[in-house]
């Protein structure tokens, strides 16, 4: 849902506060910082086909109901979808003036989580960093629970304001989102047979890299290039390849720059240097220093060794 990469010169409307999408879709207000929006009836106030929020959003997508767009990858969203938007994500939305919004929202502000535990852990929920096409899909079951754990909220908010509303809404939100690590976890296992196949796109990925002049004239693979060749998000890319592996995405290719180090030290009677560079190292040190951390030799010490 969310798209950082788009350059489209359409203007985007700003939502920047709950209470200003809260008021976007004609919903009372009940907390300046927190809202669990029903879109059942609603229509938004204008019809904006790029937003940018100040806040995070999570949308519980019922039924079909338009088409959201990555950059230049478009997602139907299927029932029982659950996308994530981080603050200053930018939305694209392909609908038309017939569109009526149905499932459900959970809107929180930055600000109703600071100083919390969830404030102190909100990065380790890197699914707000996913692309559309790496949405959630819950079960009937997994549903169930979201939407019970959006009641609870709801209650508190009803409530009224009291000194435990913020810890209570901020722990409940909290139990939500550590209930959806839980489910990708699942979707992380039950979609295998797609996961190995982007390893193995991954790893024929590095081959080619490394087969080719591109360490010489881009240097080393970054993580976030890797993922931008496979078409998915650097956070989900990660998550997919350390769930897949044990090993972070990082690591992979350090450890792929590795076997392809021994191969040429091996194979080739060029310098330590020359060696470096070919694998895409600016200063051979670099090189010296990963391969003694992986190896436990260095680069020379290693061939000596095989001699």
């Amino acid at each position: 849902m969310s798209d950082k990469n788009d350059t489209s010169m359409e203007e985007i409307l700003q939502i920047n506060t709950v209470s200003e999408h809260d008021a976007f879709y004609h919903k009372e207000n009940l907390h300046p910082l927190v809202s669990v929006m029903d879109f059942e009836g609603r229509t938004p106030e204008v019809y904006a086909s790029r937003m940018n929020f100040g806040f995070y959003a999570v949308y519980l997508k019922d039924v079909k109901c338009g088409d959201i767009k990555y950059g230049r990858h478009t997602y139907d969203y299927q029932d029982r979808t659950l996308v994530f938007v981080a603050p200053g994500q930018v939305i694209n939305v392909d609908i038309n003036k017939d569109y009526k919004p149905q499932g459900y929202a959970l809107l929180f502000h930055p600000d109703l989580i600071r100083g919390t535990s969830l404030g102190k852990h909100i990065d380790d929920y890197t699914f707000f960093s996913y692309q559309s096409k790496e949405a959630l899909h819950l079960s009937e079951k997994e549903r169930k629970i979201v939407l019970d754990c959006f009641a609870k909220i709801k209650y508190e908010l009803e409530q009224g304001t009291d000194k435990h509303s913020k810890t209570l809404i901020a722990s409940n939100i909290e139990l939500f989102l550590n209930y959806c690590m839980r489910f990708y976890d699942r979707q992380f296992i039950s979609r295998n047979e797609v996961h190995k196949d982007t390893l193995e796109k991954f790893e024929a990925f590095l081959n080619e890299y490394f087969g080719s002049d591109k360490p010489q004239t881009i240097g080393l693979p970054s993580v976030t290039y890797c993922a931008e060749q496979l078409h998915l998000s650097p956070n989900y890319f990660g998550d997919l390849v350390k769930k897949e592996t044990g090993k972070t995405a990082l690591e992979y290719i350090q450890l792929k720059v590795i076997d392809m180090a021994k191969e040429k030290i091996l194979g080739q009677n060029k310098s330590v240097s020359e060696i470096a560079f070919e694998l895409g190292f600016k200063y051979p040190q670099h090189f010296t220093r990963l391969f003694k951390q992986h190896v436990g030799f260095t680069p020379k010490d290693y061939r000596g060794s095989l001699n």
